[in-house]
């Protein structure tokens, strides 16, 4: 027995209309469909149309997929869109953090964390990411076999944990970055499949382990923040920012909402941009051309120097591998809303209460936005000859009022690793098709092996 999603709704006045998606089971709606393979399912609701009702349990959703009505739903978010409520898995780990407060909570803290990410600040831990990205590259010689998502998340960890900690490594680096590791996979499953819709009450074998992980990063982080607060020295990195940021109260951050905000930063600094840059070498060792590309203005630009911020702004064709590689496996890859009160997209009412999802994977993958989304072509993005690109066509960081606050810190890091580091070597990785696993971040499904190779 199966259920349809509903009626097609006339459409509005800019022409668009709601259609009915994929057929779904009773209660469950289209959950088995989405948890088999998230990623696929949005893909089949894009080829439904723009705008797609379908079900998540006993919940209605619409999914949209045109970049103006994603646009919309970007910009409308704390207006028209409220936050959803988001899985206890996501919640033990994240917190009540910035990505996830609403409101007038959500100004707050916003008001306190983006000054420690804006552009004079990013500038300032630039040095700490060619330098460590250096370090990496000395330890590196031709013809040595390596495993790419390893050595990319040792690097971006140890960046981290030195812009945001302002030390060299926490106390236990291996075990708090194993307990991300479980954090993502515990989060991805839970989203995708029946936890999404248990009570947080009920205990599962994955909400015990998300536990254990979060009491890691907990510990972890708690005794990072007592040594901060015990130096009384001031410092340059995210951490002592936070511990002295105010509100316009004149109140600080208390020690729970430095913990959230702290691993918000960490996700954002480490898990983020060393998925970007595996995905990043699988492709340029897929396409020699823009490897070559990429060797050449390096090359130009830096010449046998090392990168620095101020470089940033001259390797642009650097800048669009980041950008193509965010399009083909976007490390977030859905945004989602719940419709308050008078809620429209695309000119339709969208009722209060209906869940409205967005894929970057879906829409950035798009011929109609994109043409030959499949190929990786960083030439797209050149701002003389490249393709016209619609406005929120191109969404990793999100968009609107709660875009991505580490975006410009994650697009340097990126760029200035890369720079460093094919400026030296190429990376061969080894033949077959790595696939990507929806978990909290996009991430491969296996080692991604290479070759080192001299440049």
């Amino acid at each position: 027995m199966s259920t349809e999603t509903g009626p097609a709704v006339d459409a509005g006045p800019r022409g668009h209309r709601i259609v009915p998606g994929p057929k779904g089971l009773p209660f469950l709606g289209n959950m088995p469909q989405f948890g088999k393979s998230p990623l696929a399912f949005f893909e089949r609701l894009r080829s439904h149309g723009d705008l797609v009702q379908w079900r998540f349990g006993p919940n209605s959703c619409v999914f949209i997929a045109d970049p103006e009505c994603i646009g919309e739903l970007l910009t409308e978010t704390e207006r028209t869109f409220d936050q959803p409520a988001l899985g206890i898995a996501f919640r033990t780990v994240m917190g009540n953090g910035v990505v996830v407060a609403r409101g007038t909570e959500w100004r707050r803290k916003r008001s306190l964390v983006q000054p420690s990410v804006r552009p004079k600040q990013v500038r300032s831990y630039a040095s700490t990411m060619a330098g460590s990205t250096v370090e990496l590259a000395d330890s590196w010689s031709g013809g040595e076999r390596i495993d790419i998502k390893r050595e990319m998340a040792a690097l971006t960890q140890k960046i981290a944990v030195r812009t945001i900690f302002g030390v060299d490594t926490p106390a236990d680096a291996e075990a708090m970055g194993r307990a991300m590791d479980v954090a993502q996979a515990e989060i991805g499953k839970e989203f995708a499949g029946i936890g999404a819709l248990l009570p947080d009450w009920v205990p599962t074998p994955g909400r015990a382990r998300i536990k254990k992980a979060a009491a890691v990063i907990d510990a972890e982080v708690g005794r990072v923040v007592a040594r901060h607060r015990d130096g009384g020295d001031e410092r340059p990195d995210l951490l002592s920012r936070l511990l002295t940021a105010v509100d316009e109260t004149g109140a600080k951050l208390d020690d729970r909402e430095i913990r959230d905000e702290t691993v918000t930063l960490y996700i954002g600094g480490h898990e983020t941009t060393s998925s970007t840059l595996v995905w990043a070498w699988y492709l340029l060792s897929r396409n020699p051309g823009a490897r070559a590309a990429l060797a050449e203005e390096l090359d130009r630009v830096l010449g046998d120097r090392e990168p620095g911020f101020d470089d940033y702004a001259q390797l642009t064709y650097t800048q669009a591998v980041v950008k193509e590689t965010l399009r083909l496996y976007p490390t977030i890859w859905l945004v989602t809303g719940v419709a308050k009160e008078g809620a429209r997209i695309g000119g339709l009412p969208i009722p209060e209460g209906t869940r409205v999802w967005s894929s970057q994977w879906a829409t950035q993958r798009d011929e109609r936005w994109f043409p030959e989304p499949e190929e990786f072509r960083p030439e797209r993005w050149d701002a003389e000859t490249g393709d016209e690109i619609a406005e929120y066509a191109w969404f990793p960081f999100g968009g609107g009022p709660r875009v991505c606050l580490g975006t410009r810190f994650a697009m340097v890091e990126a760029v200035l690793i890369l720079a460093v580091l094919a400026r030296r070597f190429e990376l061969d990785v080894d033949p077959g098709t790595v696939n990507p696993v929806p978990t909290l971040t996009l991430q491969p499904d296996r080692e991604v092996m290479a070759t080192v190779r001299a440049r």
